[in-house]
């Protein structure tokens, strides 16, 4: 067995790789994974320059001067339960909010008054923005 350090994302792991017998092949397999390990830091150096952009937006969409309630992950807007001027109970379903393949539910902090709502249907949203304005 040969071991090997490898860094990927800034974390290092340690390797061990087992020779299968034929040792011709065992040099030019080992060249190309070192190979392949280096661009990993440039592939993390340019993923943090999207997530900067991202803050803009959030803070431009939010115009109206109620309570907003953030997205609390990035997904996509299955549904919206309420309509502008609804009444709303606290724990009432306002919107499904679909997530890593799962659907989760978007309910309301307090009781109040719907204000503004700033998503529809299908349309995706960061973690943060803001998706309803209650008064």
């Amino acid at each position: 067995m040969k071991k090997y350090k490898i860094t990927v994302d800034g974390q290092t792991y340690e390797v061990e790789v087992e020779d299968m017998g034929c040792s011709t092949n065992a040099s030019p397999v080992a060249a190309p994974v070192a190979a392949q390990a280096a661009p990993a830091p440039t592939v993390t150096a340019s993923a943090p320059a999207p997530k900067a952009p991202t803050a803009a937006p959030a803070a431009s969409a939010s115009s109206a001067s109620g309570t907003k309630l953030p997205a609390p992950m990035p997904g996509t807007i299955l549904s919206v339960a309420v309509a502008v001027g609804d009444e709303v109970k606290k724990g009432q379903v306002l919107m499904a909010l679909e997530a890593m393949k799962m659907e989760n539910e978007i309910v309301a902090p307090d009781a109040g008054k719907v204000e503004a709502i700033f998503v529809s249907k299908g349309s995706s949203v960061n973690a943060g923005d803001p998706m309803i304005s209650f008064i």
